[in-house]
């Protein structure tokens, strides 16, 4: 409740004048120049802030200097360096081919996302303080769009480090973000900066004057969203084509005025049936504000008793004068602060009052993702706003006013979690209705929001209600809450980092910008495992040509080509031949002619005039091959001898049992000994080389098809004559290598936990590795039966494998690509047991992109481009994956019934799991591969486990043929 002197009070959301135009500052749009010795200091001394080719007015310079010394003072506060000014020596870098983040904008309202960035992607996320540090030129081949160039900035790195960096050549922005206003000043300035670029853009003038209109944004939440939002009387003055005409929205009424006088019967009437309506609930107040984007943030609140209709139509009235087009003034219930028990006496002072702010990401797939909430606490008699109260969590906040019990408290956060994921939702469905110039642009998408709640009770239970959206504010207060761990620890962890999601989304866009319009040649197409590329493809835009619509396989393509593919396969009747820009018909399946065939290849994308970017290959049996045919083109790649070392087993071991080092640890210390077989008297003589039992498979075999644990002598040779008979070329078994042989090897087998790390290189350098665990196989059988993500081993365990799979990869001399390498971690430490020189295949990909929004296929074809991949440097997982395997051999019977395709896809459909095709018909065999996977995701490994457990029980997948929970117990 307000007190008795508080109503009918008038609250000033700002401190300077009234004029809208004139109060909110530069990046708002406000004139004039900043107060004066605000910093301590003298850090803008000699500091070249100037930019050559750029002279700044002494406004704009003061400006300039000003949001320099607020820098350097958020960086104190942080317990951070100052930033040390590199620009009398200008950077040089690689124009259009390195991530550039770049941010416009007030350094305290963004602070956390460029410690982040610094973080996540050292040295390419700049701050820029002033407009005239960039500039924009027309992108060739874009009509109507513009590159955004960079030439001073304040680049960030690991450890809050800071420079003031000076660029020549310029660098292009890969992503730009902006504070923005419609006014004269700096935010005019940005938001034209921000308009039309080719580089995506996470903010619009545009759509920042739609979505921070309060009753647009009421509207759409409850609309659309489904959220609570107050109940709410709008007058509304020529309103936006987007609030004309549609459904009514409960609790919501708009009444569009024909002009602003003469309305005094019209207003006092609609003022009267609305504060007796059911709507207001038990509303005591009402406030009456205006909206639109000249009133946002910053404007006056006229408090009133809902028992006093009269007054409250006064002001209404008097606003009315004040309003512009597409304008309103709104009338809206003031929510009541919730009551929260208290444990014995009531707490003396005033009732208290939560306002809760809640920032909320895009991320993979469009998907919003709740990353902080913050909240303000004060006397339920006076408004709450930003800027007024000292953040502090959800935890504390419900504390103090008196709700510790935990249940009651993860169901508070459950619904703000609810609330705010379906704003950003709601947003993201009004964008897609939009045009590109509606939006600000084509590469302009909302990829932060942030949301207000009030807390309050509706009928037993505790309710966010949204009051507004905002972009800045909310960021600025989460950076706050962090801020206070910031310059001590122990603190909260680092994942809890609100802006961590932003910054990974920022890399992720940068990442299809950096490789939009570049042209690749894939060779080798891929079976029904790899039809995520082609489906992967078609998401990011492939430019294809107009027979090349596969109307029957997928919707149509975007409008905009994102990659060009040309394709080399020897099935000519394959679905992907209508998929790219050009097909090459070229039989790739006769390794033992790929240096010749390299060749004939190369001159057969010459001859088609084929200017490439890149060329890569995801199919084993085509990755020597692809090798070779770029060092015939002059591509990047690793050499093709590394290939070849990596692609053949026992070299691949052997090998490495020779790097002794230096450095140490060598490879040699991960290497198993083993024998290569190619006849019955090698099988003879590495029975007494290699330790038994043993392991036998195929030299330049995939999906453990023929891998089999041997006991003895007998086994071995029985063994090799098995697979001597049973798999001797390409036909018999497609698409597992035998195209290069069937010869085998016999290696020691090591006990331990088997662990996949799926790795990123370039130019010799780790930028990435996930690692997943194995459940245990069905011996004497390799063939995968679980897996869980990320993996349960402590850090360093994890750490252990990591380097072992990197130091591998560079004993054979792999330096640039995504690679898998499988490992067994034994007493002794990590043991090699192959490396498959292209990315993880089954559901690897698949499940590394839904964890940690990080695609390996686009990263391989930035690798294949020469590009650097946009990586986060600490990618961090958004939950658990725990799968099983299903095999045609013992499932044939759930597979046709209770687990069919259909039912596993409509529960994929649901989200009650993740299924991942990997064949098309249930034909059994002895020498199979996983039908597919079907896995669950929970915040733990435990839960994902139990849904998965109960999923695969239900379903028939689970049975004493096929124990699941013993395939899930090394996940414990």
């Amino acid at each position: 409740m307000l007190s008795d002197d508080a109503l009918g009070h008038e609250w000033d959301y700002h401190l300077g004048p009234k004029d809208p135009e004139e109060e909110e500052g530069p990046w708002g749009g406000g004139l004039g120049l900043p107060p004066p010795g605000c910093f301590p200091g003298s850090w803008y001394q000699d500091v070249g802030l100037d930019c050559k080719g750029a002279p700044e007015g002494a406004e704009a310079r003061a400006w300039t200097v000003y949001y320099y010394g607020l820098l350097q003072s958020c960086l104190q506060q942080a317990g951070l360096p100052e930033t040390q000014d590199r620009s009398p020596a200008p950077r040089t870098g690689c124009p259009g081919a390195e991530v550039t983040l770049c941010i416009l904008g007030a350094p305290s309202t963004y602070l956390s996302v460029l410690l982040e960035g610094g973080l996540q992607s050292p040295g390419n996320m700049l701050l820029c303080l002033s407009p005239a540090w960039l500039a924009k030129v027309p992108a060739p081949g874009r009509p109507g769009e513009s590159a955004l160039l960079v030439s001073k900035a304040v680049s960030f790195h690991p450890g809050g480090l800071t420079f003031l960096d000076e660029f020549v050549p310029p660098r292009r922005a890969t992503y730009f973000l902006a504070g923005l206003g419609l006014g004269p000043g700096r935010g005019r300035e940005a938001a034209e900066l921000a308009r039309d670029l080719t580089c995506p853009t996470g903010s619009s003038a545009e759509l920042a004057r739609l979505l921070e209109d309060r009753l647009l944004a009421r509207r759409l939440l409850a609309q659309q969203g489904c959220v609570p939002v107050p109940a709410t009387l709008a007058f509304t003055y020529k309103p936006l084509g987007l609030l004309q005409g549609g459904e009514a929205s409960p609790g919501l009424r708009l009444v569009e005025l024909s002009g602003k006088e003469g309305q005094e019967a019209l207003v006092r009437e609609e003022v009267r049936a609305f504060l007796c309506s059911e709507a207001l609930g038990d509303a005591l107040q009402v406030a009456v504000k205006l909206s639109g984007w000249r009133w946002r943030g910053r404007q006056h609140l006229r408090l009133h008793p809902r028992a006093d209709p009269g007054m409250v139509a006064d002001t209404v009235l008097a606003l009315l004068e004040r309003l512009e087009e597409e304008e309103a003034v709104l009338v809206e219930a003031m929510c009541l602060p919730a009551r929260l028990p208290c444990p014995g006496s009531p707490p003396p002072g005033p009732e208290l009052a939560m306002r809760l702010c809640a920032l909320v990401c895009r991320t993979q797939g469009d998907r919003p993702l709740l990353s902080k909430v913050v909240c303000s606490v004060g006397r339920s008699d006076r408004p709450l706003r930003h800027q007024s109260s000292l953040p502090r969590s959800l935890e504390v906040a419900l504390a103090q006013c008196g709700l510790e019990e935990a249940a009651q408290v993860a169901t508070v956060r459950r619904r703000v979690k609810e609330a705010a994921e379906a704003a950003l939702a709601a947003v993201l469905a009004l964008e897609a209705g939009l045009s590109a110039e509606q939006r600000g642009g084509r590469q302009v998408r909302t990829d932060i929001l942030g949301v207000d709640f009030a807390l309050t009770a509706v009928g037993r239970s505790l309710t966010p209600v949204a009051l507004e959206l905002n972009g800045g504010l909310c960021l600025e207060a989460c950076g706050a809450l962090e801020g206070l761990w910031a310059a001590r620890r122990p603190g909260p962890a680092a994942e809890d980092g609100a802006a961590a999601p932003l910054v990974e989304t920022m890399l992720r866009r940068s990442a299809r910008s950096l490789v939009e319009g570049k042209r690749l040649l894939v060779v080798g197409a891929g079976g029904v495992s790899k039809k995520f590329v082609w489906e992967a493809a078609h998401d990011y835009g492939l430019k294809h040509t107009e027979r090349a619509n596969l109307a029957s396989c997928l919707p149509p393509l975007h409008p905009s080509p994102f990659l060009q593919l040309h394709l080399v396969e020897s099935d000519p009747n394959h679905f992907a031949s209508q998929l790219v820009e050009t097909f090459i018909h070229f039989d790739v399946t006769e390794h033992r002619r790929d240096e010749e065939n390299a060749r004939l290849l190369a001159e057969l994308v010459r001859a088609r005039g084929l200017q490439l970017d890149g060329c890569f290959s995801y199919w084993d049996d085509c990755l020597v091959l692809t090798a070779l045919l770029c060092q015939e083109l002059g591509l990047p790649c690793s050499p093709p001898a590394a290939m070849r070392l990596a692609k053949q087993k026992s070299r691949t071991q052997l090998h490495l049992l020779r790097r002794l080092g230096p450095p140490w640890p060598a490879p040699s210390l991960h290497a198993v000994p083993c024998c290569p077989l190619a006849s019955e008297a090698d099988v003879e003589r590495a029975v007494h080389q290699v330790p038994l039992p043993g392991v036998m498979k195929l030299e330049f075999g995939a999906g453990a098809v023929g891998v089999r644990l041997v006991e003895d002598a007998p086994q071995c040779h029985e063994h090799f004559a098995r697979i001597a008979r049973d798999l001797q070329g390409e036909a018999d078994h497609p698409g597992i290598g035998l195209g290069w042989g069937n010869s085998m090897l016999l290696m020691e087998f090591v006990e331990g936990t088997e662990h996949d790390v799926d790795v990123v290189l370039f130019g010799g350098q780790l930028l990435a590795a996930f690692v997943s665990d194995n459940g245990p196989t069905r011996l004497p059988g390799f063939t995968e039966t679980a897996a869980c993500m990320p993996t349960g081993l402590v850090p360093e365990q994890e750490a252990q494998l990591v380097q072992a799979a990197f130091r591998c990869c560079l004993g054979c001399g792999l330096l640039d690509g995504v690679f898998n390498v499988e490992l067994k971690l034994t007493g002794a430490g990590p043991r090699l047991l192959e490396i498959n020189p292209r990315m993880g295949g089954f559901y690897l990909r698949d499940w590394i992109q839904e964890l940690y929004g990080v695609d390996l296929l686009l990263a391989a074809a930035m690798v294949a481009c020469g590009l650097r991949p946009a990586l986060p440097a600490h990618p961090r997982a958004r939950g658990h994956l725990v799968g099983v395997m299903c095999l045609v051999s013992q499932h044939l019977q759930a597979l046709r019934s209770t687990a069919s395709r259909e039912a596993l896809q409509a529960l994929h459909d649901r989200g009650l799991l993740r299924l991942n095709l990997l064949e098309e018909e249930l034909v059994p065999g002895e020498y199979e591969e996983p039908y597919c996977s079907v896995a669950c995701m929970g915040p733990s490994p435990a839960e994902a486990r139990l849904r998965l457990l109960g999923l695969c029980q239900g379903l028939g997948i689970d049975g004493p043929h096929y124990p699941v929970a013993h395939f899930l117990s090394h996940f414990k």
